[in-house]
């Protein structure tokens, strides 16, 4: 059974006069790695928030179709008890970060569960070594740099264990450099500890390398689902503005210029090495 599971999930906020969301089915297995793509205003973040529960529970409106998270229905269960299950870490850090340190940042959501400080210790030496900010737990938040920020959200939601980290576009704010060092975070978490990744992102030269399952909406709905492999070489993703990666451009230049590679590279070092091979086999 998937980790997972819509089908014909409709959505329309409270205030809109259209579905925001229109008859989309999906899976999603246990340890996966997997990017939600698409143009600005498709649907991805509000897909995001049925995760969780924030739709329905929080912005109200009509929800509809079947949705299961962990194999809860998310219209049947609160928010409190599907943020044990889906973690978000948010676009913007700050709006996740508001305690005086980074230590009682990070155990705020902990503290509302009403665990043993043996227990809440463990599980924040934990988060804090697992992201790399061990070093940075006296410091107060709004000190750090946005990639500092972004480590304590993230170290902030995996305290309270999910099986699903969402992260909705959660470099944007950040350099390419500082962004592959987030995504290089979340990638060691998603095979190190097998927590199953949903990443809405539009740099997919710098993301798509991790994952190994694309899913890119339009207009409410997934028109495309399936491997990067798959999802890069669609001519339906090019007129949508997904972004591709260089290599897959790369790969399509030199496959019309009569040079066939073995495989579709979605990163530079795969391009490199199979050019190398393509040339000397000729």
């Amino acid at each position: 059974m998937a980790l997972i599971e819509a089908k014909n999930l409709r959505y329309q906020y409270p205030s809109g006069t259209a579905l925001s969301i229109r008859d989309v089915s999906l899976s999603i297995e246990k340890g996966e790695f997997v990017i939600l793509t698409g143009p600005s205003g498709c649907g991805k973040t509000t897909l995001c928030r049925c995760l969780n529960g924030l739709i329905p529970h929080f912005y109200g409106g009509k929800l509809e179709g079947e949705l299961k998270v962990a194999g809860l229905d998310v219209r049947e269960h609160p928010i409190h008890e599907l943020a044990q299950h889906v973690g978000f870490v948010f676009q913007n850090p700050e709006n996740q970060l508001f305690a005086l340190s980074v230590e009682k940042d990070v155990a705020f959501g902990l503290e509302n569960l009403g665990l043993s400080r043996e227990e809440m210790r463990r599980r924040v030496d934990w988060a804090l070594r697992i992201t790399g900010i061990e070093g940075l737990r006296e410091r107060a938040p709004h000190e750090l740099s946005g990639g500092q920020q972004q480590r304590v959200a993230i170290a902030g939601v995996l305290t309270m264990q999910p099986e699903v980290l969402v992260l909705d576009e959660p470099t944007s704010f950040l350099d390419p450099s500082t962004a592959e060092k987030i995504f290089e975070v979340i990638y060691e978490l998603n095979k190190s500890i097998g927590i199953t990744v949903i990443l809405v992102e539009h740099r997919m030269d710098l993301a798509s390398k991790y994952a190994d399952h694309v899913i890119v909406m339009d207009k409410g709905r997934i028109v495309l689902d399936g491997t990067p492999k798959e999802i890069f070489t669609s001519e339906k993703a090019d007129l949508l503005g997904v972004g591709i990666p260089r290599a897959v451009k790369l790969y399509q230049t030199l496959r019309k210029e009569g040079l066939l590679l073995k495989d579709v590279p979605v990163t530079s070092e795969e391009a490199a090495h199979l050019i190398r091979e393509a040339l000397l086999d000729d």
